[in-house]
């Protein structure tokens, strides 16, 4: 009996314990550390193998990698937290609904990370990205006829809405690397 709890008492100072005393922070990635104290810590951990205090810190991983928001009727709504959107239905300037597809390369900014995670939290993709996005490609659809959209002017629709993107995510820590129309076409009258 007495060796069972031994046994007990190493798993649980093993699991608990020296498991939540390291962080490793994979290539790609950084770690921004919650103290039960001081909130948020400033401090972002790079790449490697890191200590904390168990239970007293929290660590959550930030991918730091070009983050692929895919826009395109292959997403599935239902994931809410997933990086991407349903095409998004416009109004060109002529008047004409269309449906814009494509895709936006967007990176955290490491230095930033923590006050993404204190003033907005983990669900910034869905509180800030995705909205975002949606109505910064309806304004700027709104700019242009349908034909000009579709074809000579297509690098120019894509230059304004990183601009416009990047004037409303910088100071938020994201950075949008770029933004790639794939596929802008008319949409039936039923589509939202």
């Amino acid at each position: 009996m007495a060796d069972r709890l031994d046994q007990l008492m190493y798993s649980f100072v093993v699991e608990d314990v020296l498991k939540g005393l390291f962080i490793y922070v994979p290539p790609g990635y950084v770690a921004c550390v919650y103290d039960l104290g001081r909130g948020v810590l400033k401090k972002v951990m790079m790449p490697g193998l890191h200590l904390k205090i168990p239970f007293w810190q929290k660590a959550k991983l930030f991918n730091t990698q070009t983050l692929e928001y895919s826009i395109s009727k292959e997403f599935s709504p239902e994931h809410v937290k997933a990086l991407g959107d349903t095409p998004i239905t416009a109004q060109s300037s002529d008047g004409k609904r269309i449906q814009v597809e494509g895709t936006i390369l967007l990176r955290l900014d490491i230095e930033q990370i923590p006050m993404i995670w204190q003033n907005i939290g983990d669900d910034f993709v869905q509180k800030i990205v995705r909205p975002t996005i949606r109505s910064r490609m309806r304004m700027i659809s709104a700019r242009y006829p349908h034909a000009d959209i579709c074809s000579s002017r297509r690098d120019q629709v894509e230059i304004e809405t990183k601009q416009e993107l990047e004037r409303i995510f910088f100071p938020r820590g994201i950075r949008v690397e770029n933004v790639l129309l794939s596929d802008i076409r008319e949409c039936p009258a039923d589509a939202e």
